[in-house]
């Protein structure tokens, strides 16, 4: 099976999106979704709602910095987070942001040519963190909280697990009923929905990963061909298929909710999530200060701000979960999420990926009878 047309919105597939934020200067991207409050006090360094995210020294040093971060992570959910973080520091932030398969390429090129220029990572999937890792892309930082936090702080600082994203199946709301859109993973698979589907190519990051082993955990050895039963169109990113999904292309497809939540609110889209019966499956972003940064002081404020309560926060309303277990799960389209520890939440673990990527994806590629 071949892949589905490509389409230009949100996320081209494996196109670069370099991106110039400032506070301001694309504040319609995170209009209606992020809305924490933030009370900053500057006079001794930088304090938001009573938390320190960075001495005086540090803080002053990091204003007069552009911070440069290559980013996995979704553009519309990155540009959400970026303007929050400029908008309650003042530091500007370019960001170059690629899918997690393209993303490591990228980087491990540049690391070998001794060209690399990112301050500061963020991926998703823990292969892709850890061969940076054995590539010595990343300079180990203690972001202030995360060794008090579960499986936050990876390899004593190498990388950290900021948030868990989360994936799961939409609809859209102009072609499928509230009652008649799928309940459960099963029921994408009924025959319901045969040709109107749609998947994201099960090598783009850590969200497919994880996705596919829930699939082969949780649904069963069986789950794959039944899903590639229905026909489905094939996207290259989550991007790409939440804008098919929004214009009507396919009536159901595997999204994240924070994507959802974004095109919903910003976009009109007719879209929504289901939080199936089987339960949602999360999956880690990670991020790092690489070993080359010339903005160090920004890298820190940056790093520390999105591990702080007023980024946790930040992350939750976008619709992701926060590693901080002092903020609340999120509530996102009237709909609260599952707790993380109430069993309809799948995280898989880093050994699972290590050990079982490889397979996955090459069943998964026979099985849908994927080519590039």
């Amino acid at each position: 099976m071949k892949l589905a047309s490509k389409l230009p919105a949100l996320t081209a597939a494996g196109v670069l999106l370099a991106l110039s934020l400032t506070g301001c200067g694309s504040a319609a991207q995170s209009a209606g979704v992020v809305t924490a409050s933030a009370a900053v006090n500057t006079d001794n360094g930088l304090v938001i709602n009573g938390e320190s995210i960075a001495d005086k020294d540090t803080y002053e040093k990091a204003k007069t910095q552009t911070l440069s971060l290559y980013s996995g992570y979704t553009d519309s959910s990155e540009s959400a987070l970026v303007d929050a973080f400029t908008k309650d520091t003042g530091i500007k932030v370019n960001v170059v942001r690629l899918t997690p398969n393209k993303l490591s390429e990228r980087v491990l090129s540049e690391q070998g040519a001794g060209k690399l220029s990112a301050d500061v990572i963020r991926t998703s999937d823990y292969r892709i963190a850890k061969s940076m890792e054995d590539a010595k892309v990343w300079k180990a930082y203690d972001v202030p909280g995360a060794s008090a936090l579960k499986d936050v702080s990876v390899d004593g600082g190498q990388f950290t697990r900021m948030f868990n994203s989360v994936y799961t199946l939409g609809y859209n709301t102009q072609l499928v009923k509230e009652a008649d859109a799928p309940k459960s993973w099963a029921d994408a698979v009924g025959g319901k929905w045969q040709g109107k589907l749609g998947i994201v190519q099960g090598g783009s990051g850590g969200s497919t990963a994880a996705l596919n082993r829930f699939m082969e955990t949780k649904m069963g050895g069986d789950y794959f061909a039944k899903y590639a039963a229905q026909k489905p169109k094939i996207y290259d990113s989550l991007g790409a298929e939440a804008t098919a999904l929004a214009r009507g292309e396919v009536a159901v497809g595997t999204v994240t909710i924070s994507g959802t939540n974004i095109s919903a609110v910003q976009d009109k889209a007719p879209v929504k999530f289901i939080v199936p019966e089987e339960g949602l499956v999360s999956y880690d972003y990670y991020l790092g200060m690489t070993g080359t940064a010339t903005n160090v002081e920004a890298a820190k404020v940056f790093m520390n701000y999105n591990l702080s309560k007023q980024g946790q926060q930040v992350f939750a309303q976008i619709g992701e979960y926060p590693v901080r277990t002092d903020v609340a799960p999120p509530t996102i389209m009237g709909v609260t999420l599952p707790a993380v520890d109430s069993g309809k939440v799948y995280r898989m673990q880093n050994s699972d990926a290590t050990t079982y990527g490889k397979d996955d994806l090459a069943k998964w590629n026979q099985v849908f009878g994927y080519t590039k």
